[in-house]
């Protein structure tokens, strides 16, 4: 397999470190055409077995997006009683979901009864598709980033009343909720290190065995 030109592999790498975790987004909407040519992300990713188990709900309806905010409201108010001290109100301080002005939010789920793949690879780890689904979110993620556009993932939400509330399929398990959106602003540092919530590692910790 050949390589690509060290100017590709500068420019892969500028891409991955601006990849960041968006709060705070303009309500301007986002072109139907850059967001299917986004969607094509998913399409290129791989899947255990060739199952491709990705599954995406686009939550519009007005019902249906305050149901997944007041569900991250609550989730919100739980995770910020499990905290005291300067943890405490550092969490209060946080912005965690871009949810109030995204224009694009997405429930992926993974089909975890699917039939495409025959079965392949997940008999011993099941949860194999759902890595997948991350893969394809991370793709989804990184094509959205090449064109300017932001992406929010919101993990503090109750997983099975999101999924009551989208009538998703009782076989499909949320994986993510992503904001997506116009940043107001991009930076190369997470928020959470700017913000004094923690720090990036230096380096990556391997052992050999």
């Amino acid at each position: 397999m050949q390589a690509f030109p060290s100017s590709f592999q500068r420019d892969l790498a500028d891409l991955m470190r601006w990849r960041r975790d968006v709060r705070r987004f303009r309500t301007d909407p986002v072109d139907e055409t850059l967001l299917r040519q986004c969607f094509e992300a998913f399409l290129m990713a791989p899947s255990v077995g060739l199952s491709e188990p990705w599954r995406v709900i686009r939550v519009q309806s007005d019902a249906a997006r305050h149901a997944a905010l007041e569900n991250f409201k609550t989730a919100n108010a739980d995770a910020l009683a499990g905290y005291d001290g300067d943890k405490a109100r550092l969490y209060a301080g946080l912005k965690l979901t871009g949810m109030e002005n995204a224009p694009v939010q997405l429930a992926v789920f993974c089909d975890d009864c699917t039939g495409k793949g025959s079965g392949l690879g997940a008999a011993t780890m099941p949860e194999t598709r759902r890595y997948s689904v991350v893969s394809a979110i991370n793709l989804f993620w990184l094509a959205a980033r090449a064109r300017g556009i932001g992406v929010g993932w919101v993990s503090i939400l109750d997983p099975e009343q999101l999924c009551r509330d989208l009538d998703a399929p009782q076989n499909w398990t949320l994986v993510g909720y992503l904001c997506v959106g116009w940043p107001e602003e991009m930076s190369d540092t997470p928020e959470l290190e700017r913000a004094g919530w923690d720090a990036r590692r230096g380096h990556l910790p391997v052992e050999d065995r």
